[in-house]
């Protein structure tokens, strides 16, 4: 039974194998893996193995890709050859996950038992279901330089902004309570969207790239901030 449960558990995995922010992305099913081939990660989106979350770099850690579902991962975590059906049943490059789906052989070490943390939610999945995500620029402190990044509220998880580097990683690199900030808006500056998120001496300023999406931003923040967890609220209080 053991056995069957872990088989379902890589289908399921696997049905969602291939697909992007975009709805219209292909889907490769469980069926077709190894059958078809499949649609490619892209590079740019990633900047962490899609498998270990070991962030990627030009030396030691490259870029790979998983013949059979298309995830961008690293060369430990795509040390493994199979067979795949569309590619005349010759060996191909493939990740540890599809390496067990295709041939059935077990490898030593199982991550299946860990638990996701708090930020090892991948950016695709989050974005799915949540109440507004966008590429945003966060500054530093002197307002000079600054980090561009994926930024999440889940609809799971609607007082938390979640950061990740690129929008198809699986793991953010870190998070903010919203609850009890509030949202300033500022002046554009040298044509850029700036508005800040400010509790005590904590100061967060963000650029977004038009008008429009920085005022999205500013009600999603805002509501999070006063703990609405759901529209139905707002409306609830603007009545009364």
């Amino acid at each position: 039974q053991d056995a069957i449960d872990r088989k379902e558990k890589r289908s399921e995995t696997f049905k969602t194998a291939v697909h992007g922010l975009e709805t219209d992305t292909p889907v490769l099913k469980t069926e077709e893996l190894g059958r078809r081939a499949p649609q490619w990660v892209r590079d740019n989106l990633v900047t962490m193995c899609m498998r270990c979350k070991e962030p990627f770099n030009a030396i030691t850690r490259r870029r790979h890709h998983c013949r059979a579902c298309g995830y961008v991962v690293c060369a430990r975590c795509s040390d493994y050859k199979a067979e795949l059906q569309y590619d005349g049943n010759r060996p191909n490059r493939v990740c540890q996950e599809c390496f067990i789906f295709l041939t059935g052989h077990t490898v030593l070490e199982d991550r299946e038992g860990k638990h996701k943390g708090i930020l090892e939610k991948g950016a695709a999945e989050v974005s799915s279901r949540s109440l507004l995500c966008s590429s945003l620029q966060l500054l530093d402190k002197n307002g000079k330089g600054g980090t561009r990044g994926w930024f999440v509220i889940p609809q799971d998880d609607p007082l938390v902004l979640y950061i990740y580097a690129a929008p198809q990683d699986v793991r953010a690199h870190t998070s903010i309570p919203l609850l009890g900030y509030q949202v300033r808006d500022m002046p554009q500056s040298e044509s850029r969207h700036l508005f800040q998120l400010a509790q005590s001496r904590q100061v967060f300023t963000f650029v977004a790239d038009t008008e429009e999406l920085k005022q999205r931003w500013m009600k999603a923040m805002a509501r999070s901030a006063a703990g609405i967890t759901h529209p139905e609220e707002e409306e609830e209080d603007a009545d009364e």
